[in-house]
């Protein structure tokens, strides 16, 4: 089995070596992708997921801290999306930008302070040239300001299972609290598709044709690797070059995320030897063999045999973990769960109607079981600062709000403080909004 692979992996190497073609240099082309993983590298993390399943077929590193950099903006697209389903924005509304978008470092569009473009044209400009400004102006546009934006970019983090992740901004500029894992990104991506497939295809663009200048999508592999459609690389000094990556073959997708390469085109040859070796297994499967996958799959065993340097806690290459988060367990809460009809209700913008009290949001969800559960969950770790509170399931534009309301607006800002402290995402929401 082992030589088997070895040898299936080597050919796999050398054919996608083969088409590379001009973009590496003949020595390079000659090698395995698996022989260009950086070893030793603090930056290197990388995960292969079945997009329908979530089965994690390979994982390095996986659940190690790494700098998102412009992957960040699949985050902003991502609410960006939300706000389009829910009608709150339109592709053709204005998108203004302001001094502090306009001075955004590259890679830009380049848009005047004062000038505007539409919602379309941002995304577009996020997904292509990777634009800083444009990421900065759809952040304001949505949030009011770019922090308060990473706040809520946070938060739906969290509520999606990305429990490693934490964002400062919008675009994936150097930030040292920006944090991220491969595992996070993965499950950013299947949610972009899961959610909102009618928007998914935006990250296929090849080029975009914007005030005369055709830019060309940064990820490569959408140009050279049938069934690549998506979706964002990025890259500064500190995290290196990343790319979160999804193919279709046979009708069966696979996401593949690579973090902390050490230049594009060895970043670009890993994610797709990945993806090349993770469809072998998912045929063979198919064709009915018994395959458990292991790690020796993806690597020869001189690699995957070696002692694995210790990243950082919670450094893992369990090869059979399925991306869904374990159900809390049953318990019966002290807090009085209550349905929006019983409360003062919650506008669409956050706002409290009646009764000027302050609300603390602790989670948006699917459906109103999850938002109860989160709501016990939260009164079992942070039950005195919300004893007094009345916890809301609201439904509000689509989705069920996890609120806590009734509170004073120094018990709001204690209890998300408390929150936050134990980096639990929350957003507090005066009367006023």
């Amino acid at each position: 089995m082992i030589q088997h692979a070895r040898r299936l992996l080597l050919s796999l190497g050398l054919a996608s070596a083969m088409a590379l073609g001009a973009a590496t240099s003949a020595a390079q082309a000659q090698v395995p992708y698996f022989q260009l993983v950086p070893q030793n590298s603090s930056k290197y993390a990388s995960i292969v997921v079945d997009a329908k399943t979530g089965e994690v077929l390979y994982g390095k590193r996986a659940d190690s801290p790494r700098y998102p950099a412009s992957i960040t903006k699949v985050m902003t697209l991502y609410l960006a999306f939300e706000a389009l389903a829910s009608g709150k924005i339109h592709l053709d509304d204005p998108v203004v930008f302001s001094p502090r978008a306009a001075a955004q470092s590259p890679t830009k569009l380049g848009v005047r302070a004062g000038d505007s473009i539409t919602v379309s044209e941002a995304m577009q400009g996020m997904v292509t040239r990777s634009a800083n400004d444009a990421a900065v102006a759809m952040a304001e546009k949505l949030g009011g300001t770019e922090q308060r934006f990473a706040a809520l970019m946070t938060l739906r983090a969290q509520e999606l299972g990305m429990v490693n992740s934490h964002f400062a901004n919008a675009s994936g500029l150097p930030d040292s609290r920006q944090i991220t894992t491969a595992r996070d990104i993965a499950i950013l991506s299947r949610a972009v598709m899961r959610d909102y497939p009618q928007y998914y295809r935006l990250f296929s663009t090849k080029n975009f044709e914007f005030r005369g200048q055709n830019i060309r999508n940064h990820n490569g592999l959408l140009y050279r690797m049938d069934g690549v459609d998506g979706l964002k690389t990025g890259f500064t000094n500190a995290s290196g070059f990343n790319l979160a990556v999804s193919a279709v073959r046979d009708n069966r997708r696979l996401i593949a995320v690579v973090m902390g390469g050490p230049t594009t085109a060895t970043r670009d040859k890993i994610a797709e030897g990945l993806l090349l070796t993770g469809f072998d297994v998912m045929n063979r499967r198919a064709r009915g063999e018994q395959i458990t996958v292991a790690q020796n799959f993806f690597e020869p065993p001189a690699l995957s045999g070696a002692p694995e340097p210790s990243m950082a806690q919670g450094d893992s290459d369990d090869m059979r973990i399925v991306m869904a988060s374990s159900t809390p367990p049953t318990r019966t809460s002290k807090i009085q769960i209550v349905e929006p009809k019983t409360v003062p209700k919650l506008n669409g913008k956050g706002k409290a109607e009646a009764g000027g009290k302050w609300t603390v949001q602790v989670g948006t969800f699917q459906n109103r079981a999850d938002a109860r559960e989160q709501l016990s969950l939260m009164e079992k770790k942070y039950g005195r600062h919300f004893n007094d509170a009345r916890a809301v399931a609201e439904k509000d534009a689509g989705k069920y709000r996890a609120r806590f309301g009734g509170l004073s607006e120094a018990e709001a800002k204690d209890a998300c403080k408390a929150l936050k402290a134990r980096k639990q995402p929350c957003l507090v929401m005066s009367p006023r909004g």
